[in-house]
């Protein structure tokens, strides 16, 4: 299962990211495991200079801006 982690300490382009996340998600089908990492010092520890963050099985994707579902479709199919 792929795990997906929106790292964001819970502003509005975070909580866009997590949409567009379970937003892609779904429309591709897939089974994922979507989590929101709003602790600062898990963000930190974490390695993330720039919210909000993507990761997928815990590497970082995405850093500092929110792509749009498309572009999460995109990253997941690779």
């Amino acid at each position: 299962m792929t795990k997906i982690e929106v790292l964001g300490t819970g502003c509005v382009k975070c909580k866009r990211l997590f949409d567009n996340v379970q937003a892609a998600v779904k429309e591709l089908g897939i089974a994922a495991e979507v989590v929101k990492v709003e602790d600062l010092d898990a963000i930190v520890e974490a390695g993330v200079m720039l919210t909000p963050a993507l990761f997928i099985n815990g590497e970082v994707v995405s850093e500092g801006r929110v792509p749009d579902v498309n572009e999460i479709k995109s990253i997941l199919s690779e």
